[in-house]
């Protein structure tokens, strides 16, 4: 991801006297988030919603999924997803949508970090093993992947903002 992109706001979503979100602050969002919600695409098209955790890593926001699991299999015929954060609130808050391709991370040194970067944020109830390519807990081992973001929207509430910041092509 691009280390500082231009924000750009989209007047017809903000109120008159919002201004862009800093980048910065998108990213503090991601990075602090507990929960976020990922967006695949089935085989037969339908989209397949669902919660998980994740941790920024730079910019990059990873993920992980049992290899058994519906969005594992979505992600074997289809990369693109959708990655959202924030909260239910109106008024209150700032919201984020990662859009971008998943993109599987299997270099040991790699995972080590990001299994060490789970550990840290959500303690020692999602502690990871390293095995081949993948995060080893339990029966079924975790696919891990990386966001390569080609659009991030921050939508501010206070006051309403819709910010774009477009990070390829």
């Amino acid at each position: 991801m691009k280390s500082n992109p231009n924000p750009e706001i989209d007047k017809r979503f903000s109120n008159a006297e919002a201004g862009p979100t800093p980048w910065s602050q998108a990213l503090g969002a991601l990075e602090h988030a507990e929960l976020y919600w990922l967006t695949t695409v089935r085989a037969d098209g339908r989209p397949h919603v669902t919660p998980l955790i994740g941790v920024l890593d730079g910019s990059e926001v990873h993920f992980c999924t049992g290899l058994g699991e519906q969005k594992a299999r979505n992600l074997e015929h289809n990369s693109r997803v959708a990655l959202t954060t924030g909260n239910n609130s109106w008024a209150r808050g700032l919201d984020v949508v990662v859009e971008g391709t998943a993109v599987r991370v299997t270099d040991r040194d790699g995972l080590q970090r990001l299994a060490d970067a789970y550990e840290s944020k959500y303690g020692s109830a999602w502690h990871f093993d390293v095995g081949d390519g993948v995060f080893v807990a339990g029966d079924d081992p975790a696919a891990v992947f990386r966001v390569e973001a080609a659009k991030v929207l921050a939508f501010a509430k206070e006051p309403h903002a819709q910010t774009t910041y477009r990070l390829a092509g």
